[in-house]
């Protein structure tokens, strides 16, 4: 079944508050979003250019000489693909470091995927780094590969530290395929993908002292070391450092935890300066709640509401919203009032910082709404100007349904409630009445292809939802999503 809150004008809700939208909120969108494209043109070109100058600069030092020979040509493809394996690998680290400048222009969940994308190209390439210099060395000695790789182990320098960079690399990769990482629980995939740094670090000392492209004196030397210096560098700050002066700095505390349907519940929070917050929509943080068997354990949640800023007799006051979906979340719903929170964030582009249309379409699925709750609250549109659509098998599953509700009718938002069961045929998102009644998404928006579209719930819902919505020609800038999988 729908249910349908369509936009009241100022003289019928002259209580309603004026959307903080100016005339010009349009074009101020589409530069923004010009701005961020061409951001996100120059991340690529750097993304490119940087394989391209590792090649180079082996170049420069005389690589293209080492072709004259079979034992020497196979050295030379076996440094060029640990080059570039080292350049990729910096990269990842780069697009996992969450700096805001990325995580502004790409979003965390494009950069992570980007991110993901490199770690097989990278092992492959550190594969045939080690096999190549194997053979090419081993045929300058005489020596077949399984001997010349032992000799390499016992008698080269820090080499043996680079054998267990590869297995400690093979371990990562391994371990993030989905259909590997779906078998161990969220802590054991994370806890083994720190050891990328143990890989880096072990990586490192056999490239110096052995490699001649990395020689004392040689300006290739200083650039690779300025890479790996700046790579740590934010590593270090945007993941540890930064973190931890935002801890200290917002004092966040759990102050209740309230109780919304048998499985979902709302965890307030009080802290300082949340003011410095708002404007963050449906982004989300990384929350540490810092009690005995809970402090060790990082969550992803979305704002389930604005910030609201201290006066002069309340504490500022922060929300999330959980869903039940393991012990790890079961145990959230037993935290303590006074409880501190370490926080990381806000991370993604599921805000306004987004947006690049006048017009906003929101379609959200269970605990998925919860963020569209906080997003719809915070980014400014004139009456008429929204569509939300929200979806669950019953109105018990629109979680926070009644706080959109008179969000929108505050705001002017034409507001959907799709609830019923899906076809178990069609495949389709939308319940099996809306389809019997031949609707589509258009006809629920019909002007999509005009907004921007923000679309959040379980992975293999939203996966329905995008493809709708990109056979309704919405262009896929005017897209964002968030994924609830790891």
């Amino acid at each position: 079944m729908t249910s349908l809150l369509t936009p009241r004008s100022r003289a019928e809700n002259p209580e309603a508050p004026v959307p903080a939208m100016a005339p010009s909120a349009a074009a101020g969108f589409r530069q923004q979003a010009r701005r961020r494209w061409v951001r996100a043109d120059f991340i690529t070109f750097l993304g490119w250019l940087s394989p391209v100058a590792a090649v180079s600069l082996w170049l420069a030092y005389g690589g293209a000489s080492g072709f004259g020979s079979f034992a020497a040509a196979t050295t030379s493809i076996g440094i060029v693909a640990g080059l570039i394996s080292m350049d990729l690998v910096l990269l990842m680290l780069l697009l996992a470091a969450r700096i805001p400048f990325i995580d502004n222009t790409l979003g965390h969940d494009r950069a992570m995927k980007i991110h993901k994308s490199l770690g097989k190209p990278a092992l492959y390439l550190l594969l045939a780094h080690g096999l190549f210099i194997a053979i090419g060395y081993g045929a300058a000695e005489g020596l077949d590969p399984i001997s010349e790789s032992v000799s390499l182990w016992v008698n080269v320098p820090d080499m043996w530290l680079a054998y267990i960079s590869t297995l400690l690399f093979v371990a990562v990769v391994v371990t993030s395929l989905v259909a590997v990482r779906r078998r161990f629980p969220y802590e054991f995939w994370y806890a083994v993908h720190l050891l990328t740094y143990a890989a880096v670090a072990t990586s490192l000392p056999h490239q110096f002292s052995v490699g001649g492209l990395f020689a004392q004196g040689t300006w290739q030397r200083w650039y690779w070391l300025a890479l790996c210096m700046a790579t740590g560098s934010a590593l270090l700050y945007n993941r540890v450092l930064e973190p931890i002066f935002a801890t200290f700095r917002h004092q966040v505390t759990v102050s209740r935890v309230v109780r919304i349907s048998k499985d979902v519940f709302s965890i307030e929070m009080t802290g300082l300066h949340l003011d410095e917050l708002s404007g963050s929509g449906g982004r989300f943080f990384f929350w540490r709640f810092l009690a005995p068997g809970f402090w060790w354990q990082p969550h992803p949640f979305s704002l389930s509401a604005e910030p609201i800023p201290a006066t002069a007799t309340t504490p500022g006051k922060l929300r999330i919203t959980v869903r039940i979906l393991g012990e790890g979340t079961a145990r959230l719903a037993r935290l303590k009032p006074g409880t501190k929170v370490a926080i990381e964030g806000p991370y993604g582009m599921f805000s306004t910082a987004a947006r690049s249309r006048k017009h906003v379409v929101m379609i959200g699925a269970g605990i998925g709404i919860t963020p569209l709750r906080a997003l719809l609250e915070s980014t400014p549109f004139e009456p008429g100007d929204a569509t939300v659509l929200l979806r669950g098998h019953d109105e018990n599953e629109l979680f926070l349904g009644q706080e959109i509700m008179a969000i929108a009718e505050a705001r002017g938002v034409t507001l959907y409630h799709l609830t019923g069961p899906r076809s178990p045929k069609s495949g389709s998102w939308l319940p099996h009445s809306a389809q019997q009644a031949g609707f589509t998404l258009a006809s629920y928006a019909p002007h999509i292809a005009e907004a921007d579209v923000y679309v959040c719930g379980p992975a293999g819902w939203a996966g329905k939802v995008i493809d709708d919505v990109k056979a309704a020609g919405v262009p896929t800038e005017q897209l964002h999503y968030e994924r609830f999988d790891w």
